[in-house]
């Protein structure tokens, strides 16, 4: 990014202050705003329009592998959610409690959906009897509820929006397919739509979900180096079946469990996408999830014909598939630049008389502020090959910045050494104990982010304790 010119000053700079720029970019780009309730956010046209492109994408490739969309219950029953143990014993410090319904006291209290394992389970065991009604692919798009501690806009609120697939098969199989199949799809969206590089791989037993049997993360590396868990995908194994009673009658007539999984991911993709590509002027968007892709600026607007040829252009754009606005405010073109810059949109049009006279106008990427002039006649055709050029380039830049970001330690004064003077992932191996886990971040504050499916053999032994390894482990300090 070119920094001889920063048209946006409202915005604190990344390098002064990581957690103001990143409050200055949701506020200033309009994305998001605080509520009068503790903990949750406004969600704003700008912000709710780029969680809406990201749910038309994903909700088109989830139906595409025969899944279904469903709703459930906003509320759970104690009693419900205290079927499965683990899953309850997880959550508990973070629900909310409704215990009154008008001025009655209720007879059993109600849980403020967290997620929705137990309400699914409670379904899955009154509509599955036979091997026939299996698989069950379903899916929900909703709020939930957490009763965070700390909280920051899409990163960690009280209520976000998400989306949670859960299905039912009959086989261990079949489970664990799809739950490594949803993550997968995960990958490719962030990578494919966002411009984001995630590294994919197994949670560790301490990390995983509560009540799962294995949890699958995609996790990406931020711009101040820290990780972001961006997607998670759960296989249950038959455990929450049977505290359920969720049985099926084979093909040779015998009763058996089912296996479930669960998968999601949040509005905290977009806490992502701010973190991953955003500068000093503020967001930069990838043109897939853009809600505006070209802002058609008109110069000298007063003059003649000045704003019916950029009203003709925005239509002709408009026409090739592109979702354009035409900024035909009464604010001056500098005004209008530094709000396209802080908002995000992937290029701008300047034209004014002598560009129309010339029959040309200059388009300007957002993500390099590189200018190139362009017939007017033409910019249908060039602006669709530039925003795929700022989309590929935007995923290049990131996949970059965590290769320069992620380091490996064969040891713990290594290790400990990068933790303290170094930001982003390090690579080390581990011995599989919890204890080596703990103390890792009890000395340094980083977390087992995954241990990636593309293992590498680092060392023999544990950069902890020293004995034999079990895994190469991607360790970080975490959102």
């Amino acid at each position: 990014m070119a920094k001889d010119k920063k048209l946006v000053e409202a915005i604190t700079a990344m390098e002064d202050d990581f957690a103001q720029w990143y409050t200055d970019v949701v506020k200033k780009a309009e994305l998001a705003d605080y509520s009068s309730v503790r903990g949750c956010m406004i969600l704003r046209p700008n912000g709710y329009a780029i969680w809406e492109n990201i749910q038309k994408v994903l909700d088109a490739k989830f139906k595409e592998t025969g899944v279904e969309n469903v709703a459930m219950p906003m509320f759970i029953p104690e009693s419900l959610l205290k079927k499965e143990e683990d899953h309850v014993e997880g959550f508990a410090p973070e629900v909310a409690w409704v215990t009154h319904g008008g001025d009655k006291e209720l007879q059993e209290r109600l849980c403020v959906r967290p997620t929705s394992e137990t309400l699914f389970c409670d379904f899955y065991s009154k509509i599955i009897q036979s091997h026939r009604d299996l698989p069950k692919l379903y899916n929900q798009w909703v709020s939930v509820v957490r009763w965070e501690k700390t909280t920051r806009p899409f990163l960690r609120t009280s209520e976000f929006f998400w989306q949670e697939g859960h299905t039912a098969h009959a086989t261990e199989e079949e489970a664990e397919a799809r739950t490594v199949q949803m993550l997968n799809m995960y990958a490719d969206f962030c990578e494919q739509y966002l411009a984001i590089p995630v590294v994919k791989g197994q949670k560790t037993e301490k990390e995983k979900f509560a009540g799962a049997h294995s949890t699958y993360t995609i996790e990406a590396l931020m711009h101040d180096g820290k990780a972001l868990q961006s997607g998670t995908s759960h296989n249950f194994g038959d455990g929450f079946a049977k505290a359920f009673g969720i049985q099926y009658t084979d093909k040779d007539n015998k009763l058996k469990y089912v296996h479930q999984t669960s998968w999601g991911i949040t509005t905290r993709l977009i806490g992502a996408v701010i973190m991953t590509h955003g500068d000093d002027s503020g967001l930069v968007l990838p043109p897939k999830v853009a809600p505006v892709q070209v802002d058609v600026i008109p110069i000298m607007q007063k003059k003649a014909g000045v704003l019916d040829k950029a009203y003709e252009v925005g239509q002709a754009l408009k026409a090739a598939g592109l979702r354009v606005k035409v900024d035909d405010s009464d604010k001056n073109p500098g005004w209008k630049f530094s709000e396209q810059e802080m908002r995000g949109i992937p290029v701008r049009v300047e034209m004014g008389p002598r560009d129309i006279e010339a029959n040309q106008a200059v388009i300007v990427r957002r993500d390099t502020r590189e200018k190139i002039t362009v017939s007017i006649d033409e910019l249908a055709d060039r602006i669709p090959e530039i925003l795929d050029t700022i989309q590929k380039d935007m995923l290049e830049r990131a996949r970059a910045h965590r290769e320069a970001h992620t380091y490996t330690a064969l040891n713990y004064d290594e290790f400990k050494d990068t933790a303290a003077n170094k930001a982003g992932f390090i690579k080390a191996m581990w011995c599989g104990d919890q204890a080596c886990e703990d103390k890792i971040k009890e000395d340094t504050t980083c977390t087992s982010r995954c241990m990636p499916f593309a293992q590498e053999k680092l060392s023999d032994v544990c950069v902890c304790c020293g004995k034999p390894a079990k895994a190469m482990v991607y360790w970080g300090k975490a959102y």
